[in-house]
């Protein structure tokens, strides 16, 4: 049974939750939002105002519920979750996990192998928002345990509210961050609802366990919280700062490189450039690029080639550089299919029926006269461009190949997994 009230929580309201969701969107008309469901208190009571959110927009939710097969009675619990569910009228799929043996790792094994099977059947299930029911109490003991690691300011400024999963697919959603765990346990006692109680959340064996009493300190959690805001106030800053540096010192093309301009540059700005044209979730580590910043030069970062722009390098970009995809680095040839992302840049837009063993891959090394709509290119983005290949077909929408009807029927579009500037 779930403990007693807390004294002091009220349940959160409707009005309150919608609050809460509106900086996170747009979500479409109508919406389709999948939820991590755990069978715990918070995710439950996301799963409650989630589905009177969508409802009431038109849309609908779908709940997965994580069996990880790590206890005896996890089935068990997963089964009794859904059904929880169900009788809310939330439809609800428990998907088991397996391989997860145990030893060193364990926890993080787990949340990765969790992740990925929950951002699969987001995906699968034709949602592009997956929502995940962390609050106030995870942010405060997410901090703790990040400043005890001397995380950096980005880890410091606490888990997003907003980002993308790996693979740019489905962003991931966090509209409880700022709400007490209480309230979300009060919600469900108002609305009769019960939750099972993960017995590892209280073992002292784990770090997170031991700092919870901590992190429910009322004056604690405020500092924690107003700390982590200052640092995403500045993170946003400078963002903003990368944004107009960016703005004068490059040029990004749909092809998936840049321009540089000559001269020393901030090392943020072109870490965040390189990240984009690399395809990479993440920027390179910063000492990686400080000597490069200061000093351009010829060089191979993170999946991206720095080369003298020569005669591709006009008025501003004049002695400046290109950046192109290192072809030694891109990803093999995937399944071809609408929405399918490409070596974390491209992806393929609505498309006429694809063949059963199309695949959607790098062009290769190819001359550059059989392509005349190459002649603008820098003939180091020709390996990296995106090329459709179906049966004996060769379809290269970049270059109108084999002619530009026939491509325009298969658009593409430059969608790397992180923006060169990430909306805060």
């Amino acid at each position: 049974m779930p403990p007693a009230a807390e004294p002091s929580s009220a349940p959160l309201g409707e009005e309150e939750f919608a609050a809460l969701m509106a900086p996170l969107g747009p979500f479409g008309a109508p919406p389709r939002l999948a939820l991590a469901v755990s069978g715990g208190a918070d995710s439950l009571a996301l799963a409650l105002f989630a589905a009177r959110w969508a409802k009431a927009r038109g849309g609908e939710v779908f709940a997965l519920v994580i069996d990880h097969g790590l206890r005896p009675q996890s089935a068990a619990e997963a089964a009794l979750t859904c059904a929880r569910l169900a009788g809310r009228g939330i439809a609800a799929r428990s998907i088991r996990l397996d391989g997860l043996a145990a030893g060193p790792g364990l926890a993080a094994r787990a949340r990765e192998a969790r992740l990925a099977a929950l951002v699969a059947a987001t995906a699968g299930g034709g949602a592009a928002h997956l929502l995940l029911g962390h609050h106030a109490g995870d942010q405060a003991e997410t901090l703790l345990m990040r400043a005890l690691s001397a995380s950096g300011p980005a880890g410091l400024a606490g888990m997003a509210a907003w980002r993308l999963a790996p693979g740019g697919e489905v962003a991931l959603l966090r509209p409880l961050l700022t709400v007490p765990p209480g309230r979300l346990r009060a919600s469900l006692r108002a609305a009769g609802i019960d939750w099972v109680e993960d017995p590892s959340n209280a073992d002292p064996r784990t770090l997170r366990a031991r700092l919870r009493p901590l992190a429910a300190m009322p004056a604690r959690a405020a500092g924690l919280a107003a700390a982590a805001g200052a640092r995403r106030a500045a993170r946003a800053a400078g963002k903003d700062a990368i944004a107009a540096t960016l703005a004068t010192r490059a040029a990004l093309f749909p092809e998936g490189y840049a321009l540089l301009a000559p001269g020393a540059i901030a090392p943020e700005a072109l870490a965040s450039l390189l990240r984009m044209i690399g395809g990479r979730p993440y920027p390179p580590p910063g000492h990686a690029v400080s000597a490069l910043a200061a000093a351009p030069r010829p060089a191979t970062l993170a999946g991206v080639r720095l080369l003298p722009a020569g005669r591709h390098g006009t008025g501003r970009f004049r002695d400046g550089f290109l950046l192109v995809r290192e072809p030694a680095g891109l990803a093999e040839a995937i399944a071809a299919r609408p929405g399918a992302l490409w070596d974390g840049r491209f992806r393929l837009g609505a498309t006429p029926a694809l063949p059963e063993g199309a695949r959607w891959g790098p062009l290769g090394r190819v001359g550059r006269r059989r392509f005349p709509a190459a002649r603008h290119l820098p003939a180091a983005v020709l390996p990296g461009l995106p090329a459709l290949r179906l049966a004996e077909w060769l379809i290269v929408p970049h270059l109108a190949w084999p002619d530009a009807a026939v491509a325009a029927r298969y658009p593409v579009f430059f969608a790397p997994l992180a923006a060169a500037v990430e909306e805060n």
